[in-house]
């Protein structure tokens, strides 16, 4: 492919600090250019996030420019040719070309060069293969401008080999198309990646959970999950058979009610039932151990809530599990139930935390001992029965309502007011 140069506006470009980093990099015989994400996200339309930069200079020189000029270098990645540099507290990941000299998968042997346009043929989609000058000037090897002007996602190359070279490239092909495409995907790609979604399993779990989870927030997330399930890839990376209608549902109620996108709430919705479904999730996704609990709270619980659930019940169950598990548990069901988003009821239900702030239990082991209750077993079944009795009575706070409580729980535990 023959290169393509466009001088486009990029408002963050000339800006500190990174312009001062350019500077110091793109100058002495050595060139540096911001590459990959942050260029394909402002042409479409979306937030730069991460600037990364490459260069045509090796590691301890990039090392020794920067510190020289009073930025804090870090060898993050320096085996590879990646320094991170911290300038006015930001971070920038800084890489020097390079170019696959043996191909062998991810272990595949790599060297640094001077060559920008064999350093952007390495990369993975043609949209993330661009590359932008100090004066923004856009180096397109690959047709990637093309491609982002048509919001579509293509390996670079033959797709069933980039695949094979990291079958995580499969994951990111759903991914990316799923925050940045439109219509159906592109078909060499989808055909490669049903070619090769053997390779998932070789695949760490961490690796996995962090791809899925991004494409599980991602815009259109939805059509995307269908194609994976009608290619028999999403079964494979659940273990399970996906619900499909129950995720499609939690992503309407999220954006319904203004809640933040949630990849646990929407991995729960697209593949939890019973607690079985907790503990297999963990392992496949290697899950953190509140992310975990948060499973086991919605496997246990989301079957309580319908939405002839009442405000005295609602609120108890609100009390027991928390707001964030209470609202978990209330889409989940909300989403397994045969009502819409317009309803009512199940709209009282699940804001409830938004609306009535969670108490906390009164009474004190203090409260009890006054009344002649010793230390000891009878002291602990008494607030616990005084505990659920708080509970049914609607969570009172006037002194009358709670020594009568208190009362009431001393002599069913067997000693009687002094």
């Amino acid at each position: 492919m023959s290169e393509l140069l466009r001088r486009l506006d990029f408002p963050w470009l000339g800006q500190a600090p990174l312009n001062d980093l350019l500077a110091v990099l793109d100058c002495e015989g050595e060139e540096a250019r911001v590459v990959g994400g942050a260029i394909r996200n402002t042409l479409l339309d979306h937030p730069p996030g991460d600037i990364d930069l490459a260069t045509t200079a090796l590691p301890a020189e990039v090392m020794r420019r920067v510190e020289r000029a009073g930025f804090k270098a870090v060898p993050t990645g320096i085996e590879h040719g990646t320094i991170t540099v911290v300038a006015a507290g930001r971070p920038f990941e800084v890489t020097t070309l390079r170019e696959d000299v043996e191909t062998f998968g991810r272990r595949a042997k790599v060297a640094f060069g001077r060559n920008w346009q064999r350093d952007a043929e390495r990369r993975d989609f043609t949209i993330n293969a661009l590359s932008a000058t100090r004066d923004g000037t856009v180096h397109d090897y690959v047709d990637g401008l093309a491609d982002i002007a048509a919001r579509r996602v293509r390996f670079i190359g033959d797709p069933a080999m980039r695949i094979a070279e990291d079958y995580l490239r499969i994951l990111r092909f759903f991914r990316f198309h799923a925050a940045f495409g439109e219509g159906p995907p592109d078909p060499a790609g989808l055909s490669a990646a049903i070619a090769g979604r053997a390779g998932l399993e070789q695949l760490s779990r961490e690796r996995v959970r962090m791809e899925f989870f991004k494409l599980l927030v991602a815009k259109n997330a939805m059509p995307a999950l269908t194609v994976m399930t009608q290619s028999g890839l999403l079964d494979r990376i659940l273990g399970g058979v996906p619900q499909l209608a129950s995720c499609a549902q939690i992503i309407e109620l999220e954006s319904t009610l203004a809640f933040p996108s949630d990849p646990v709430r929407r991995l729960a919705a697209l593949a939890l039932l019973v607690i079985e479904d907790a503990d297999r999730l963990r392992e496949r996704f290697r899950l953190a151990n509140a992310e975990h609990e948060r499973f086991a709270s919605m496997a246990d619980a989301w079957r309580d809530f319908s939405s002839e659930t009442d405000e005295r019940c609602a609120r108890i169950l609100l009390y027991r599990l928390g707001p964030e598990r209470f609202t978990d548990c209330a889409l989940l069901a909300w989403s397994r139930s045969r009502e819409d988003v317009s309803s009512s009821s199940w709209r009282l239900l699940a804001t409830l935390p938004q609306r009535w702030p969670v108490p906390q239990f009164p009474l004190r082991a203090a409260d009890f001992m006054a009344r002649g209750l010793a230390q000891g077993p009878k002291l602990g079944a008494a607030m616990a029965a005084a505990k659920k009795a708080w509970m049914a009575a609607g969570f009172p706070g006037d002194v009358a309502a709670l020594a009568a409580i208190v009362d009431a729980a001393v002599v069913e535990a067997g000693s009687p007011r002094r």
